[in-house]
């Protein structure tokens, strides 16, 4: 690693490398140039450094809904996101034995907000009045959409536009693909595709190169490391440590496969599937050619041949075969970089951390990151430190957030079959700032005052979802009174919309039959 003269500290940010492809890498790309006017002489100059020949950790990937505004933002068409990237529409998660483990245990997380929320006391009036129906299904129209397979909008609704609220399902290899072509033949992004063999510092400690195997010595002004979990800029060259979680959410593998349909006309799932088992959960998600089914499991608590077990009894019990391949094993230590800005190098994707797939917050983080990053940008790396510090500070809060909210699936269960699930129940592998949330929602529900940040990752109407769906019931006798005909009515337009959804939307195959032949409609 070599060193380059001066440091820079008073020249003007200009031009951009990223290193690593994928999701991460390339929707990086396409923001910032989007953003910055890459595509002209006076805008940001922005390469991405791609190593030939690494695949995609991506096994069958989830999105949350801000997800159509980041495509819209970068000029991606709709149908060629689910023409090119075997994409089909999301509307939540179900969640299938994680409160006792018992037939019959399953909740929903949906991405409809609840009707009338923050308008009625609809938490205080299921209670008094329907607890002994699921929360979600009385405040939301949309588990009853998922329970059918219907599609989140109809032919003729415009690409990004929605009826029910919605996220993807796509293949995130294929992701990349067709964001590389969108960032080089529409967005002006430079493609470098070679390795990495070594890294050239300023006296100060600021990169001022990355050289290549192939083309030399790539300069720039600010570097950004999107090469998933080794964190090649920010892990090993600057040392940025890693803050394992492990004491607080124990999974640090997975085992994934890709199973096919019976028939290839087979209902598509409208919601990611996950079940759990004794030593973790499995996730089922519904792609238009195939499923992608993987197990999240603790290696402290389950072997790799338990685990591989478990999966393959899934899939037969749900309709796969069983001649399937081995299945490809992802090892992770659950946790984020102390800092994700250091000097001229911030990370974003794998490279800043990794908990687990639940709740699709990786995405989710990638998004929030870029949007930040190509809105705080710096003008000169004199200003770098400033944005870096509120940056670092930002996405701290955020993924601690992210603990909390996928701490609660599990804090919260009834089950005690196994030391897992005893070991995640425990009182000790609980988050002080979630120990004392769970204190305060005794007595009310979880609401924005919980959650200050502009930007949560998760909503409240989220937090109301797992916590009532895993069982949590506030004590009775809060001083507070609403009128409880008003929470009705919005039971009531939920029950109503659901009823006129049904017969108007297509299931989720169709539609997507319907946009790979037609495309959609533009806004």
């Amino acid at each position: 690693m070599g060193d380059a003269m001066g440091d820079g500290m008073g020249d003007a940010v200009r031009r951009v490398v990223i290193i690593g492809g994928g999701s991460a890498g390339w929707l990086v790309a396409a923001v910032l140039a989007v953003d910055h006017a890459a595509a002209t002489a006076e805008g940001l100059q922005i390469t991405l450094l791609e190593a030939p020949g690494i695949p995609p950790i991506g096994v069958g990937e989830g999105t949350w809904p801000s997800m159509r505004d980041t495509l819209r933002k970068i000029g991606l068409a709709e149908a060629d996101l689910v023409r090119d990237c075997d994409a089909a529409f999301k509307q939540g998660s179900r969640f299938d034995g994680w409160v006792s483990g018992a037939a019959g245990d399953h909740y929903s997380h949906p991405f409809a907000l609840p009707q009338g929320y923050t308008e009625a006391d609809l938490v205080g009036t299921w209670l008094a009045r329907h607890a002994d129906q699921p929360f979600a299904e009385v405040v939301s129209f949309q588990p009853r959409l998922c329970a059918h397979g219907l599609a989140p909008k109809q032919v003729t609704t415009p690409e990004y536009a929605a009826v029910a609220n919605y996220g993807y399902h796509f293949d995130a290899g294929k992701f990349g693909l067709l964001l590389r072509r969108h960032c080089t033949e529409q967005l002006g992004v430079r493609h470098v595709c070679d390795e990495m063999i070594g890294v050239q510092s300023h006296a100060n400690g600021d990169i001022a190169s990355l050289q290549t195997r192939a083309h030399g010595a790539l300069a720039a002004d600010l570097f950004i490391d999107c090469t998933g979990l080794p964190s090649l800029l920010l892990g090993q060259h600057y040392g940025v440590p890693l803050v394992s979680q492990r004491q607080v959410l124990f999974n640090d593998r997975a085992l994934a496969l890709q199973v096919p349909y019976p028939q290839p006309d087979s209902p598509i799932a409208s919601q990611t599937l996950a079940t759990a088992q004794g030593n973790g959960w499995i996730w089922d998600i519904g792609l238009p050619t195939r499923r992608g089914v993987g197990h999240v499991y603790s290696s402290a608590h389950c072997s790799d041949d338990a685990a591989e077990q478990a999966l393959r009894r899934h899939i037969r019990a749900s309709g796969g075969p069983d001649d399937l391949p081995a299945a490809r094993q992802l090892r992770f230590e659950p946790g984020y970089r102390a800092e994700f800005w250091h000097r001229n190098c911030v990370a974003i994707g794998l490279s800043s951390g990794f908990i687990e797939p639940l709740e699709a917050s990786a995405l989710a983080l990638i998004e929030l990151s870029v949007h930040a990053l190509s809105a705080q940008m710096p003008a000169t790396r004199a200003a770098m430190d400033i944005v870096a510090r509120q940056f670092n500070e930002a996405f701290s809060y955020r993924w601690e957030r992210v603990i909390d909210f996928l701490k609660l699936h599990y804090a919260l269960s009834q089950r005690r079959d196994t030391d897992y699930w005893r070991d995640h129940t425990a009182a000790a592998s609980m988050p002080e700032r979630l120990r004392e949330l769970l204190t305060l929602w005794r007595h009310r529900p979880p609401s924005h005052y919980d959650l200050a940040c502009i930007e949560e990752v998760f909503p409240s109407a989220s937090y109301q979802y797992i916590l009532y769906g895993m069982g949590f019931r506030p004590e009775a006798g809060s001083r507070r009174r609403e009128d409880p005909a008003l929470a009705e009515r919005c039971f009531q337009e939920a029950a109503a919309l659901a009823a006129r959804m049904r017969p108007a939307l297509p299931g989720n195959r169709a539609l997507i039959t319907h946009i790979q032949r037609h495309g959609l409609p533009k806004i």
